[in-house]
């Protein structure tokens, strides 16, 4: 497959704000890509070369690209950093780079989508002594043949910022209606929750069809997607839907799936980042505390003080993250514990079938005490009283709430559902509870903050429309060293237009990719005429507003933008607010 038909429908893509028509361009993309070029096709539309677990990154800063492009075009460096620090966009600079370069030599033969990703993969793979030059020459070797529209997507790939606003649920879309129908929408996703791994799933779905897609299980070393809770007010409503339910101690930390053998232990996020390197305490843990020889466990990631036993502040583990450096000594100073909730694997058997009390007798079983290895806390019970005894004794041990578990619940990865309910304390007030929510545009400061941002729009996910919808304007609760480099933190995430992901009456003066996720606590939820999220819901031709939000100084790095705050929780917390205060509905926020 030619590279510059890909790019062809990459500029279309990048040109529209509609979701639809995204969608229709990757089902066009997707049934004119040669079966042995998908899965390629489908990674560097994500943006990367491999599923992000592997952690193979390309490994080339903005800045070098800069020097790569002088020396592939011929123009001054320093020209090329103007044009840079101009555009925003590295890709951009490529494109206007290579159009004025001199002419290409005539041995120059067409990029193929092959030789662009074989290159790219190169340049992710090379390490060690003068690997840094072997990078410069794979890449200067691409944009040697490039095309100004492909040298802008080729760099893009390289610096990890495609801008073109592809969610992994819109290829999921895409896949399901080249190779089946709609109605099997849910078997293409199933398949990717479990492996984690979409080039996989093309391959499988474009070679096998539907029934291939049956052969991809669960497998060591391969994180399954998270799955995820729903929330509810009263533990009165919980038990009421639940009847009988294991109680679990929510912790504020990281969650963390840990995949142990005898050979190696490796542990991922909920982001399916490979964090093994930042918690060398837990993979010493697990070894001894693990007894048999494969498993895949999840758990919560919790700082301890080492003096107290007493847990610490979130923030402790948010340090270790990304971190190369000081990690030994950090792992001594803040050490963490992990506290294991489930088993999803066992010696080779899938336990995500079997109920959710089959996996904690499992999980019980199969460890035994460890330094900085533990059992999360659990209680079943159907009496609301126990239950209400049993969240006291949470908040006195220095947790967030509890998760409650419907007993004969199966874990169903990447599914959001009341199969798994959370509660804490805050839900019982009106709005006193944190959320996360998604940065989606920004609005230019006066006074004090001309040159930054004003106030941020935030945005709540809606899972079943897979777009993020707009809540409030969020002004307040930052430092004046937060303000001064929000334009640099979010540059990268910046657009010209309103992502096509993105739902909002409101014209913000920049919008950002939703990608960056912020904790907000609010006074209460309002009606809006202006905000989008619930729109319809509540009244017509209104949404739902946070009032007073405030930002809690908590960049939440461990959630993407899809683990956010959804707009279904936004309204069964508004309608919670409305039966415990006996409001009547207001008219506007």
């Amino acid at each position: 497959m030619r590279f510059a038909d890909l790019v062809e429908v990459y500029d279309r893509i990048e040109a529209t704000t509609k979701r639809l028509e995204m969608t229709e361009l990757l089902v066009g993309l997707v049934r004119a890509t040669p079966k042995e070029d998908l899965a390629r096709v489908v990674y560097l539309t994500q943006g990367r070369i491999h599923p992000d677990y592997e952690g193979i990154e390309l490994g080339l800063a903005e800045k070098m690209v800069t020097r790569v492009l002088a020396h592939a075009t011929g123009l001054e460096e320093a020209r090329i950093q103007r044009m840079w620090k101009e555009k925003g966009d590295v890709g951009l600079v490529a494109e206007e780079a290579i159009a004025t370069r001199r002419q290409k030599s005539l041995e120059s033969t067409p990029l193929t989508v092959a030789k662009v990703y074989e290159n790219l993969d190169a340049i992710a793979r090379e390490s060690g002594e003068g690997s840094q030059e072997r990078k410069i020459r794979l890449l200067s070797d691409l944009l040697g043949h490039a095309s100004p529209r492909e040298a802008r997507y080729i760099v893009r790939m390289v610096v990890g910022k495609m801008r073109l606003g592809v969610a992994d649920m819109t290829i999921i879309d895409a896949l399901a209606s080249t190779f089946a129908t709609k109605a099997d929408r849910d078997r293409v996703e199933r398949a990717y929750n479990v492996c984690s791994d979409l080039g996989e799933v093309a391959r499988v779905v474009a070679a096998k069809g539907l029934k291939g897609l049956d052969e991809i299980h669960l497998k060591l070393f391969r994180p399954i997607r998270a799955m995820l809770a729903e929330r509810l007010e009263t533990l009165e409503a919980i038990l009421e839907r639940m009847d009988k339910a294991a109680l679990e101690y929510k912790y504020d930390g990281l969650r963390v799936q840990a995949h142990v053998s005898p050979e190696k232990i490796q542990l991922f996020s909920r982001h399916l980042e490979n964090i093994t390197g930042q918690f060398p305490e837990i993979v010493e843990g697990l070894k001894t505390a693990v007894r048999d020889r494969e498993a895949i466990l999840e758990g919560e990631a919790v700082p301890v003080d080492a003096n107290t036993g007493e847990f610490l502040p979130f923030q402790e583990v948010s340090r270790r993250r990304g971190r190369k450096t000081d990690v030994e000594r950090m792992a001594k100073e803040f050490p963490v514990t992990l506290f294991a909730f489930d088993c999803l694997l066992r010696n080779g058997e899938d336990l995500t079938p079997r109920a959710y009390s089959d996996r904690r007798k499992n999980l019980e079983s199969m460890m035994k005490a460890a330094e900085g290895i533990r059992l999360s806390k659990v209680h079943v019970t159907s009496d609301v009283k126990e239950a209400e005894a049993f969240f006291d004794e949470a908040l006195q041990a220095g947790c967030e709430g509890l998760m409650a578990k419907a007993l004969d619940s199966r874990y169903e990865a990447g599914a959001r559902g009341f199969q798994w309910i959370k509660f804490k304390k805050e839900y019982s007030a009106e709005l006193n509870d944190t959320i996360d929510l998604v940065i989606v545009g920004a609005f230019a400061g006066r006074g004090k903050r001309a040159g930054s941002y004003g106030a941020l729009l935030m945005a709540a996910y809606d899972e079943k429309a897979d777009v993020f919808r707009t809540t409030c304007k969020l002004g307040t609760g930052f430092d004046d060293e937060t303000l001064r480099t929000l334009p640099e933190r979010l540059k990268s995430r910046r657009r010209d237009r309103r992502p096509p992901r993105v739902d909002s009456k409101l014209e913000a003066d920049v919008w950002f990719d939703p990608e960056a996720v912020l904790e907000v606590r609010g006074a209460e939820l309002t009606i809006s005429p202006v905000h989008t999220a619930a729109w319809d819901a509540i009244r017509p031709g209104a949404g739902l507003a946070i009032r007073f939000p405030r930002f809690t100084g908590r960049w939440r790095d461990d959630k993407g933008p899809e683990d956010a705050t959804t707009v279904h929780e936004l309204l069964e917390m508004y309608r919670g607010q409305l039966k415990q205060t006996k409001k009547p509905v207001p008219r506007s926020a």
